[in-house]
């Protein structure tokens, strides 16, 4: 174990803060990042149900590519300890939290949440914005959801690259998003330029959700097809993506990703050992 990686599985984990970061399950602790253990039903509900109430709050979707960058870096880490909902996306965080003797109930895409985050925003009349994304996914994931959900208010905007150092085209951002008032956004750069991103943009709107959402739209606008259920049980996505875009995500996977994911269930088989003998330890001082 590395001493990043020790610090990390040795110092305080994110906390949900604030009212509306109050997540309504409890939570699970990985190599130091704390994931909230949510179904998909009790996000949905609970964030839809702070949006309407004004009450704003930031989700980050961790993946092993996000963990395995939040071990490493401890700016990262301390960007998504920020966040209110972390929830865990991809079956190796299910796996590895069973392992560790903490299991999550299961994992919540934003790729799938999206929608059901949608048809209740419809219901409530809580406006949505799309944000960024590849270019003309945001439009086309736009009119499907539009579609899918009569009432639904969907506004979206794809700024041009670069635009996040360019103080004209980031004003230009802050004011779609302020004219648009919605209750969600969903933020999709890429980790965790998305995030950084909402850093800078949570105060225009103090009382709605941003949800780092990566490829979503791509895959919401039908450019991206899904991995087929099956193959995301057996945790095989990756592999999915791969074939997909192969140049672009052989070194991501491959070289970083798969290494990280055996240490992070060696990490989970040491963590329950260690529980497992710390428990015994206070068992035989009590006799």
């Amino acid at each position: 174990m590395s001493a990043t990686e020790t610090d990390l599985a040795s110092t305080s984990p994110n906390e949900p803060h604030g009212t509306a970061g109050q997540a309504p399950t409890g939570t699970v602790n990985l190599m130091g990042l704390l994931l909230h253990d949510l179904t998909e039903r009790e996000l949905v509900d609970h964030v839809v149900h702070a949006a309407t109430s004004g009450r704003g709050g930031w989700m980050v979707n961790p993946n092993v590519d996000v963990l395995r960058q939040v071990v490493a870096d401890r700016s990262v880490r301390a960007l998504v300890e920020g966040c209110d909902l972390v929830v865990a996306d991809g079956m190796p965080l299910l796996w590895a939290a069973a392992v560790r003797g903490t299991p999550l109930r299961q994992t919540v895409p934003v790729s799938d949440a999206i929608w059901p985050l949608c048809e209740e925003a419809a219901r409530r009349s809580v406006p949505v914005f799309l944000l960024g994304g590849a270019p003309g996914s945001a439009e086309a994931a736009a009119s499907v959801l539009a579609d899918r959900y009569p009432g639904l208010v969907v506004s979206h905007m794809s700024p041009p690259v670069g635009f996040d150092r360019d103080p004209a085209a980031m004003d230009a951002v802050r004011r779609g998003l302020r004219e648009a008032r919605p209750g969600l956004v969903f933020c999709a750069f890429g980790f965790p330029k998305q995030e950084r991103l909402t850093t800078q943009l949570r105060s225009e709107l103090p009382g709605a959700w941003f949800i780092g959402s990566g490829g979503t739209f791509s895959m919401v606008a039908g450019d991206t097809p899904k991995a087929p259920p099956w193959v995301r049980r057996l945790g095989l996505e990756w592999a999915h993506r791969l074939r997909l875009e192969p140049r672009r995500l052989f070194h991501r996977y491959v070289v970083d990703d798969l290494p990280f994911a055996l240490r992070l269930l060696t990490w989970a088989v040491v963590a329950r050992a260690r529980s497992s003998a710390g428990r015994g330890s206070r068992r035989g001082g009590d006799r």
